[in-house]
């Protein structure tokens, strides 16, 4: 008999032998039984729970691709700069902020968007001079390619009119006194950010589930976590003491790849809620920063044509890292966002791919945001999953056209284009980058409509793609990027249950209205872990 039964409701199973159904059994941590009402009461004891959605949609627990999940905890946590208009504003939320802190303390995160400052300005230290005197400042904007520091995290780094921009970053500096301005870029935030005190584990740990809350809330069972090797630390205590809710897969640093088969053995082989998934790499920075890295230059800045990472250096570096990995039979993922940068990346991963031969290895580029059309089919016969998060089209969707001009737009986060070449698309948030909410991505995949509502019938209305393709995307996708769709990521007998029930079905109302639409329960392994 079932433990758990949903009954009379409208499942989309994303299962192609069994699109829909009306009821789910669970046993234990896994679906019993798919199929009509009638069918799954068979299996109802006197034990077993049972739950009448009343024609409530049910789909499979939502699996965000990319997150910065820790980071997104902290940032619950700090000071929220995102929805911020002004600079009168901006410089009034850190001076709040300073005055919670003890002296000496950092005012850190911040997530702010200078394309919504009201005119479109890069703040500059002077603006916060007197809002944190005693307090040195580093804050990040939305895309964690740019920071702001303060003139005191400026004194701490050392950084000066005379200290060059290192490889890979760049330090803005007035052009008329030579000073900095106090933005710093990619690799030349870690001037500053490696001044920054370590948090406690205890202070991570409360980040973790602050995040791990979040994260049901949104009806996001599984997660994958770009990160570091530290990571794991905290979530292996969260596993060890039964409080991880959603799963965790693991991406560390491909600079540490030494350390990957250690970490792989310390995390019992047994259980489904934690594991290491790969390597994760960069190529170049941000669109938002200008350091993505493009053939030709910036509209907005054409002495620019955006900036290698830092692990780009020195010059191969990256590419005989890859094929160390690729020895070792590890799966890397890595950041492109740059037509060039993207290009160069499948260059190397196709140099790899011809030298070590065929195999599995579900190769993913993160982002995988400009792209020439050519590597568009490159992608498809090269089997690299393109690991996108479309909430970021109707967000740039407001201003990319002046950076990169509109050629170059009509094959960015071209999500239809990706599906037509036979390419696999993997959907996340790049939470805390955008909002750890699959429904808005979803919303942002199918209809395209900017955040300024300035294109209602979608920003490159070309680009958007089905409903389906969307959920599959936040779904089975998203497990096979991880190597586990044989477990999870659709509605099926024997897979975990993991599901989702929304407060609509968003198969039967408007496009539109999906933004509207939330999570009713989560289910996890069987146990509903949050209901609205």
């Amino acid at each position: 008999m079932a433990d758990l039964v949903l009954l009379n409701g409208s499942v989309w199973t994303v299962n192609p032998d069994q699109p829909w159904a009306e009821a789910v059994a669970v046993k234990e941590d896994k679906i019993l039984e798919v199929g009509s009402t009638s069918e799954i009461r068979k299996v109802v004891g006197n034990e077993t729970k049972i739950i009448d959605l009343n024609g409530d949609l049910v789909l499979p627990g939502f699996i965000d691709s990319h997150t910065h999940f820790l980071d997104g905890g902290f940032s619950i946590l700090s000071i929220d700069l995102r929805d911020v208009k002004s600079k009168e504003e901006f410089v009034d939320r850190i001076k709040r902020r300073a005055g919670e802190l003890e002296k000496g303390e950092w005012i850190l995160n911040g997530n702010w968007d200078h394309q919504s400052f009201d005119p479109p300005e890069l703040p500059r230290k002077e603006w916060i001079v007197d809002a944190a005197l005693h307090n040195p400042v580093c804050i990040n904007r939305y895309d964690g390619h740019m920071v702001l520091a303060n003139s005191r995290a400026l004194e701490i780094a050392g950084i000066t009119k005379d200290t060059p921009s290192p490889e890979g970053g760049e330090i803005l500096k007035d052009r008329r006194t030579g000073e900095p301005t106090g933005i710093l870029k990619d690799a030349a935030m870690g001037l500053v950010m490696k001044h920054i005190p370590e948090p406690s584990l205890k202070a991570k740990l409360k980040a973790a589930q602050i995040a791990l809350g979040r994260a049901v809330e949104c009806g996001v069972t599984s997660v994958h976590d770009m990160a570091y090797a530290g990571n794991i630390e905290v979530y292996q205590e969260l596993l060890k003491e039964d409080k991880l809710t959603s799963r965790l897969c693991v991406y560390i640093s491909i600079e540490e790849m030494d350390r990957y088969q250690k970490l792989r053995l310390s995390i019992p082989a047994e259980n489904t809620f934690l594991k290491i998934g790969g390597l994760k790499g960069f190529v170049d920075g941000s669109l938002g920063s200008s350091t993505a890295l493009f053939f030709e230059p910036y509209a907005d800045d054409p002495d620019k044509t955006g900036l290698l990472h830092s692990q780009m250096f020195p010059e191969g570096i990256m590419e005989r890292r890859i094929m160390e990995a690729d020895r070792a039979g590890l799966q890397v993922a890595v950041h492109a966002i740059g037509d060039k940068a993207n290009h160069v990346l499948l260059d190397i991963m196709e140099r790899t791919i011809t030298q070590g031969g065929e195999r599995d290895r579900r190769w993913r580029i993160e982002h995988a945001q400009h792209l020439l059309p050519g590597d568009m089919e490159r992608m498809a016969r090269l089997r690299i999953i393109a690991s996108v998060q479309p909430y970021h089209a109707i967000d740039d969707g407001r201003w990319a056209e002046k950076k990169i001009g509109r050629e170059r737009c009509k094959t960015t986060y071209a999500f239809q284009s990706l599906l037509e070449k036979g390419a696999v698309l993997a959907c996340g948030s790049d939470w805390t980058v955008a909002p750890l909410d699959p429904l808005t991505g979803i919303y942002a995949a199918v209809t395209r409509r900017t955040l300024d509502g300035r294109h209602p019938e979608g920003w490159f209305p070309e680009q958007k793609i089905s409903l389906e393709e969307a959920v599959k995307g936040y779904t089975l996708n998203g497990a096979y990027a991880e190597f586990s769709e044989s477990i999870k990521g659709s509605v099926e007998a024997g897979k975990l249950a993991d599901l989702v029930v929304l407060t609509q079905n968003i198969f039967d109302i408007p496009p539109e209205e999906i933004r509207n639409t939330r999570v009713h329960m989560t289910i996890v392994s069987g146990k509903i872990v949050f209901r609205k």
